[in-house]
């Protein structure tokens, strides 16, 4: 099939999914511009800070993108493209921007509480403690691998010289010897770029923020910091291990999470984001322009056998929670309603921030498919991902053999794809971070009300997170973490959807397009959860095992409170029936 032409009906895909049924749930959900949001009415200059709606899209499409949409269908993809669009398309109209959407909404209304206290709400204490617990875990894992892609493979990548068309003299890129052969340092360029961006995002949070400049100026400043740290790049690429830089971003992540929001998180997502807006039209118009050059996918239509079983599992359950952010991501509940929500300047916006936001995620992930299925090529695909162990590699080569296609050169392409990438995983690990610290002061105040005052102190909770983050990643690497990060991942997105549907029922409102993605979600999870129980318990990874069954016990936990929340509802509603009906009758 024409890569081109399976992009183009990708787009129209998603444009009409937002045009009809993203329309149709938001009317559902009651939209109201002109109700107070919580940044609004509740503006602390920290935490809630009403933001510009192109600044705040910006900063949340950063934050929800990260590596899923890169990784997951690069991994995916093995069960051959045709499953892995199917999913991507349908999953994130009905059931991953509806999640978005609405996590983001209920949030709103509630005040910019998050998920866990929605749930708390109707669920009770034990709920929200079991539930809480659940989306802390998540957030680890996410983090855990997430900290270990950037920092032992996005950051250090090297690729053979000549296999990026480069001649031994070139001075373009500086170069590694690497078992017996000259690399060129890809991942310095991308470790410089990150670094200069994030130093100087205090100064775009002053000018934005303080000193109210256009945001179209700030556009032009961002572009041209992209580009100029892009080139410092290629002069000065900056190389450390992977141990070196697991530190530095632990410490960036620190800083970053409890700091007002203004200063890193709002301007430095601010600045990425247009790299990684270029980035993806850059990605969308090479695919179509190989199109019209008549590039075809190189890639089988279906590859499921004993060699992709056997790598990925079962196409159900695992096709769907290895795709995991491409399609539906349970972690967008909480940004969307840990940070986006109070950030928010109006209701009107939320559609297009969060039901728009993760539809252009999935068009990214479309992209990471079409780029490695018809840049790349099977063949090389099975290579770098099964046999090298690295998909984010394989990704930015087929970035970089699809734009050559249409005249820029493999090597920078290559370049441009890592740098996106180092873009998605930082900006998803500094929001997760902070997150997470949110729910932890939650959790404590809920267990130990009366607690001492050092748990709800942000600097040790912060400190927690980061510790367990660090370890968890130390232990593991993200091939290991992956499979139990997607499955909580997707059934997190059910949890939500439940706590969703609760919400809507409480409020006398149509609640099926939440409860019917949720008991597909459920289900589907739970499934690969006690598969990969299973999986851990024989190989003997401990803490993984012990992970999935903690995880597993939170998600029963969470289904059975919720349970008894409708059969009591039922029984009130059913009660106030026959009590109405009686006086009624007098």
């Amino acid at each position: 099939m024409n890569i081109g032409l399976l992009m183009a009906l990708s787009v129209l895909a998603l444009l009409g999914g937002y045009r009809f049924y993203g329309r149709y749930v938001a009317r559902l959900a009651g939209i109201d511009p002109h109700r107070p949001t919580p940044a609004m009415r509740l503006n602390d200059g920290v935490d809630y800070v009403p933001a510009k709606a192109p600044v705040l899209f910006g900063h949340h499409f950063a934050s929800i993108a990260a590596a899923g949409p890169i990784v997951g269908p690069t991994l995916a993809v093995f069960y051959g493209y045709v499953p892995t669009w199917l999913w991507i398309i349908l999953g994130v109209i009905f059931i991953g921007a509806v999640h978005d959407f609405m996590a983001l909404f209920v949030s709103i209304r509630e005040g910019g509480r998050s998920i866990a206290e929605v749930a708390r709400r109707t669920l009770g204490k034990t709920g929200f403690i079991f539930f809480v617990s659940f989306a802390i875990l998540l957030c680890l894992l996410v983090s855990a691998a997430f900290l270990d892609l950037m920092a032992a493979q996005a950051l250090t990548s090297t690729y053979p010289l000549k296999e990026l068309g480069l001649s031994p003299d070139q001075t373009i890129l500086k170069t590694v010897i690497k078992d017996g052969q000259r690399h060129v340092h890809i991942g310095g360029v991308a470790a410089t770029s990150v670094v200069l961006v994030t130093v100087l995002a205090p100064l775009f949070g002053y000018l934005l923020y303080k000193r109210n400049l256009k945001v179209w100026m700030m556009s032009l400043l961002a572009l041209g910091l992209c580009a100029g740290s892009v080139a410092l790049g290629f002069v000065y690429p900056i190389s450390l291990s992977a141990n070196a830089w697991m530190g530095i971003v632990c410490v960036y992540a620190f800083i970053a999470s409890w700091v007002p929001v203004w200063i890193i998180l709002q301007p430095r997502d601010f600045v990425n984001v247009h790299l990684l807006y270029l980035g993806l039209l850059a990605m969308v118009l090479g695919i179509i322009g190989s199109g019209l050059k008549g590039v075809h996918i190189d890639a089988p239509a279906f590859y499921v056998n004993a060699e992709s079983i056997g790598a990925l599992g079962w196409v159900w359950p695992f096709l769907f929670i290895t795709i995991a952010c491409g399609a539906c991501s349970g972690a967008h509940s909480l940004i969307a309603s840990g940070t986006t929500s109070k950030q928010i300047a109006s209701e009107k916006h939320a559609p297009l921030i969060g039901y728009g936001g993760m539809l252009m995620e999935a068009l990214l992930g479309i992209c990471v498919t079409l780029v490695i299925v018809g840049g790349l090529g099977f063949s090389q695909y099975k290579t770098i991902v099964w046999e090298e162990g690295n998909a984010p590699l394989a990704f930015a080569l087929g970035v970089g053999k699809t734009l050559d296609h249409v005249g820029l050169p493999t090597v920078y392409g290559t370049i441009f794809g890592i740098l996106m990438l180092g873009g998605f995983l930082l900006t998803t690990v500094d929001t997760i971070v902070r997150l997470t610290r949110y729910l932890f002061e939650e959790l404590w105040a809920v267990l130990l009300p009366g607690g001492p005052a050092w748990l709800r102190n942000r600097f040790f909770n912060t400190g927690l997170v980061i510790g367990l983050i660090a370890f968890l990643s130390l232990t593991n690497g993200y091939q290991a973490i992956w499979p139990v990060f997607g499955s909580a991942n997707q059934l997190m997105a059910a949890l939500a959807l439940i706590a969703v549907t609760a919400w809507l029922v409480q409020k006398a409102r149509k609640a099926w397009f939440a409860a019917l993605p949720a008991g597909f979600m459920v289900v589907t999870t739970v499934t690969s959860l006690s598969s990969l129980l299973w999986r851990n318990l024989t190989g003997r990874n401990w803490i993984l095992s012990f992970t999935d069954a903690l995880l597993l016990f939170l998600a029963v936990g969470v289904v059975i409170m919720t349970a008894r929340y409708f059969f009591n509802l039922r029984a009130t509603l059913a009660a106030e029936a026959t009590g109405a009906s009686g006086t009624t009758g007098d």
